[in-house]
């Protein structure tokens, strides 16, 4: 079976409408100011409604204020939560009991012994995304970690990966790794927060889609 896809960073009702026509599972909104696809509350509920049942759409925050995620979750009613920061097990445990959507946690894969911290994790995270270490942004940097990380390891949690997947190497990703999920943003953009429909269609078609 071909891994999920998430086309992530939309922020158009034609990027969206382009991700569920070539098949993505899962579609990203953004909403953090510093980043170049941060969309606001009200557009991320608009995206998220026009969206519909077609894909499974993920919220994504990074360090978020408890008042910013609870405003969040009521505004846009996401099918995923995606934090992509500090936040701790504690912290995702109390948004866990507020919503019904899942929770994902984006880990920055730097070494072995980040496999092994990220185990706090487990039973409280509904998936793991693993991505590249965090820069002067967190995640949509287009950068690559070791694949070879993941090789033979022994998953006990759903996961997926991210950071610096393109229409060229995806296909090579996921055969090392094995990944269920492959998670896509500047890899499918012709300027930085600009999807690319085509390259979105090549992505899709890469991993088999």
């Amino acid at each position: 079976m071909s891994p999920l896809v998430k086309i992530c960073g939309l922020t158009t009702p034609e990027s969206v409408d382009a991700a569920i026509r070539l098949g993505a599972t899962h579609i990203g909104l953004v909403h953090y100011e510093p980043s170049q696809r941060h969309v606001d509350l009200r557009t991320a509920a608009e995206l998220r409604k026009r969206a519909g049942p077609h894909v499974k759409v993920a919220l994504l925050l990074v360090n978020a204020s408890q008042q910013l995620t609870g405003e969040a979750l009521s505004m846009v009613r996401p099918d995923i939560v995606q934090f992509h920061g500090s936040e701790t097990p504690e912290w995702l445990t109390v948004v866990k009991r507020l919503t019904p959507a899942e929770i994902w946690k984006a880990i920055g894969l730097k070494d072995a012994e980040t496999l092994t911290r990220m185990q706090k994790y487990h039973g409280i995270a509904h998936r793991i995304l693993f991505d590249a270490p965090a820069a002067a942004l967190p995640g949509g940097t287009g950068t690559r970690f070791d694949w070879s990380l993941l090789k033979n390891h022994r998953h006990t949690m759903d996961w997926g990966i991210a950071g610096g997947l393109t229409p060229a190497n995806v296909a090579q990703a996921i055969a090392e790794t094995g990944a269920p999920l492959v998670d896509v943003s500047s890899g499918v953009e012709s300027a930085p927060g600009v999807k690319d429909m085509d390259k979105i269609a090549a992505f899709l078609k890469a991993v088999g889609r």
